[in-house]
């Protein structure tokens, strides 16, 4: 049986963290293997709110890339490319944004949170505002099929599919199929400080961080406010730290920990250094194998380069098609 194409993608504005992992990454390494996968380095969509940094990315997209394989993304498996090295990505763009209602746009659910977010890089730009267009472009382009997405992005993937929708019934071609999503169920992982993890917060352990790294900053961990002092017992169901220990811990140790806070037994110092030992544990071999990466520069580059040639070899087929149907509407 065919495999269904699937394409996701991550931008490149920093370094990789464990929220990266958890919310992509780990989905991808399985994805990998039922799908045909591609997986874009999104430095164009990066490049709307981080223009003013823009000399950033390149280093960015090469560290982001060796984290992806470090993680368990195959190459062999899976196509790995950067954006900007498919014009055809821009081309499609323009098409479809000749035939997407301003009204649509303005109506996305998280574009007046992010506003608020990224204020302070001037993301009131055009840009920024027609992400989804450039979004809907990325996964029309490869003729995606499937989207791995969670529940609260589903409203992204419906624009895509109305963008797709109208842009074959405007010029009465079957160009593009209307892409599923792939429900995903993302593990709650907030940031030590229990906002939302975010590169822009400064909340987050990086997957490369050292151990001394991660062990200092899981001691900023926010815990239970209610606990002031170490003879208190405490609320492991509002603490972030147990959040974090039911994704690290074994199964087995979890109730351990849970009767341990809540009797006194064990206080938040000891209870966030039985943590950090777990997160060094399972960050050791992602780091192990990025060692190795870096060892082999030219390997990373042969990596980026066939899956660049690949990418548009898919997307000028596409477009072909795309130019046909808008400028030749004889039939």
């Amino acid at each position: 049986m065919k495999k269904k194409r699937l394409l996701s993608g991550i931008r490149p504005t920093g370094p990789l963290h464990i929220g990266h992992y958890f919310g992509a990454l780990q989905n991808w390494v399985a994805l990998q293997d039922e799908c045909e996968a591609f997986f874009m380095v999104a430095d164009w969509h990066a490049l709307t709110s981080e223009y003013q940094e823009s000399g950033r990315i390149p280093a960015f997209i090469r560290d982001n890339v060796a984290d992806w394989i470090a993680c368990g993304v195959d190459p062999e498996k899976a196509t790995i490319f950067v954006q900007s090295a498919v014009p055809q990505h821009a081309e499609l763009h323009l098409l479809f944004s000749c035939v997407t209602p301003l009204g649509w746009l303005e109506r996305v659910p998280t574009y007046k949170d992010q506003m608020k977010e990224l204020a302070s890089k001037g993301v009131d730009n055009y840009a920024f505002l027609g992400y989804p267009v450039l979004q809907a472009a990325d996964i029309a382009l490869y003729k995606g099929e499937a989207v791995p997405v969670g529940q609260d992005q589903l409203p992204h993937l419906e624009l895509t599919r109305e963008i797709v929708r109208r842009f074959n019934h405007v010029f009465k071609r079957d160009v593009f199929p209307e892409p599923q999503p792939r429900l995903t169920k993302v593990p709650l992982l907030l940031g030590l400080d229990g906002r939302k993890m975010s590169k822009s917060y400064g909340n987050a352990i990086g997957l490369q961080d050292s151990e001394a790294e991660i062990r200092k900053k899981a001691q900023t961990m926010f815990t239970d406010p209610q606990r002031l002092r170490r003879s208190d017992p405490g609320r492991p169901e509002v603490c972030n730290v147990y959040s974090w220990h039911n994704l690290f811990s074994a199964p087995e140790r979890r109730p351990g920990i849970y009767t341990e806070c809540t009797t006194a037994a064990i206080g938040c110092t000891d209870c966030k250094k039985e943590l950090a030992d777990r997160l060094v544990e399972f960050l050791r071999p992602i780091r192990e194998r990025r060692k190795e990466l870096d060892a082999h520069p030219g390997k990373l580059d042969e990596i980026i380069a066939a899956g660049n040639a690949k990418a548009r070899s898919i997307a000028e087929r596409t477009m072909a098609e795309a130019r046909e149907a808008v400028f030749n509407r004889s039939r």
